[in-house]
């Protein structure tokens, strides 16, 4: 674990979708907001913009632990089946308002023909305001580390099998196989 790292987690699950029509940067920029609020009752509302240079943002409001957080996910990597997000996002604590950058990174990987596996990794790290505010507060940062992982965990836990969800509906809207094989009973009576 980096010394500024707060978190770092892993959850897994199932999207019942064919890999080739999972892409997992148009789900996360085209989420509706309703979409987003089914995925955890910690959401509060999400919606998408783009840098002046053009990258795109996803922007979620959500609480963890009892914080408020509004979180700027920039793109930095964007592939159908892989995303890696970053955000300097602002957490209203009880202690005190500040930042604390966050990685949110979304893989998905084939595991058979109409199925595949999202895993999302989230990793969040002190800033240089945060590691202030800790001290302010004299709040020991092995302290904060300590309780804020099983927080983590449990958040992204409860959320990726229902993102997971939402990513294979997505895939899915406006899907037909690859061939539609009709057999008609004049060809084959039944017997």
């Amino acid at each position: 674990m980096q010394e500024n790292q707060i978190v770092d987690v892993s959850t897994a699950a199932g999207i019942n979708a064919p890999i080739e029509k999972i892409d997992i940067p148009k789900w996360c920029f085209g989420i509706t907001e309703e979409e987003y609020l089914s995925c955890s009752p910690a959401h509060i509302a999400a919606g998408s913009t783009k840098t002046p240079n053009g990258k795109r943002v996803a922007i979620n409001v959500e609480t963890i632990g009892g914080s408020l957080m509004v979180q700027h996910f920039v793109e930095t990597l964007a592939k159908k089946d892989h995303l890696i997000l970053d955000s300097d996002s602002d957490i209203f604590t009880p202690n005190g308002r500040t930042t604390v950058h966050v990685r949110w990174e979304l893989t998905a990987k084939k595991i058979a023909e109409d199925r595949c596996e999202l895993t999302t990794h989230v990793q969040s790290f002190a800033t240089d305001e945060m590691r202030a505010l800790l001290e302010r507060q004299g709040i020991p940062f092995d302290l904060l580390r300590t309780q804020n992982h099983p927080i983590a965990q449990a958040h992204n836990d409860a959320e990726t099998p229902l993102f997971a969800a939402s990513i294979g509906r997505a895939a899915l809207r406006n899907w037909r196989p690859p061939f539609n094989l009709v057999i008609s009973e004049a060809e084959h009576p039944p017997q």
